[in-house]
């Protein structure tokens, strides 16, 4: 029998989730399977962009970092969820009573007469054993994954992803060219300023003949319109 898949945030939920965020609280969620690996993990929801321009406008804090989801990837937190139960305290030892000692004690001599040494052979001597010595190996420390954040152009649109090693920390969510702009001017990498500067000169172009081309298409309608007027 295949499981049901948890379902996401309701309408009422990102309601709730809205109003949390705009009193200054950060609601806590949990990722479905939709999210991927990250599902069953318990994160923050800290601010909320525009759903217009992206279907993952929920950014929620993960450990250290904040990342871009949609209403299908979180659910509501159960209560109680993520909280530490309490550390009981050590109970306190009682102190020892002292113990009672004599007022006097009277010590007296007691010969004491050595006992014969058994006779031991060469043969039943005890054979004590080596010492071993100790093999223990030194722990490695972990290496962190690297990290790989990606800034990419396709069918006119600027798109930002970010991966740790095997495992996607965001997906590819859409920038705009000056944001885009603004990442490259960070890192001084020549020749690679000049190809996007070049890019959004072309798309300048572009839309600049796009525009003038409306610009035509309303003048035609609008003489059109002035010569029915003046038929009328």
């Amino acid at each position: 029998m295949v499981a049901a898949a948890v379902p996401g945030l309701s309408e009422q939920d990102l309601g709730v989730i809205r109003d949390a965020v705009g009193a200054g609280r950060r609601p806590r969620v949990v990722f479905t399977e939709a999210a991927g690996q990250m599902a069953g993990q318990l994160g923050q929801v800290v601010r909320l962009t525009d759903p217009a321009e992206s279907p993952d406008w929920l950014v929620v804090r993960f450990g250290r970092d904040e990342l871009p989801f949609s209403p299908g990837d979180l659910r509501v937190a159960p209560k109680g969820a993520g909280r530490r139960a309490p550390v009981a305290e050590p109970a306190q030892a009682k102190p020892e009573s002292p113990r009672a000692e004599p007022e006097f004690v009277i010590d007296k001599p007691v010969p004491v007469r050595p006992s014969p040494a058994p006779p031991t052979s060469p043969a039943t001597a005890p054979v004590v054993p080596a010492a071993r010595k100790a093999t223990g190996k030194v722990a490695r420390p972990k290496v962190a994954p690297g990290l790989t954040v990606t800034l990419a152009y396709a069918d006119g649109e600027w798109t930002v992803a970010a991966q740790q090693g095997a495992k996607a920390l965001a997906r590819p969510y859409v920038v705009r060219p000056a944001e885009a702009l603004r990442m490259v001017a960070l890192v001084d990498v020549p020749g690679v300023r000049e190809a996007v500067e070049q890019i959004l000169a072309a798309e300048r172009a572009q839309a600049e003949q796009q525009a003038q081309r409306l610009r035509e298409q309303l003048a035609e309608v609008e003489a059109r319109l002035a010569e029915l007027r003046d038929a009328g």
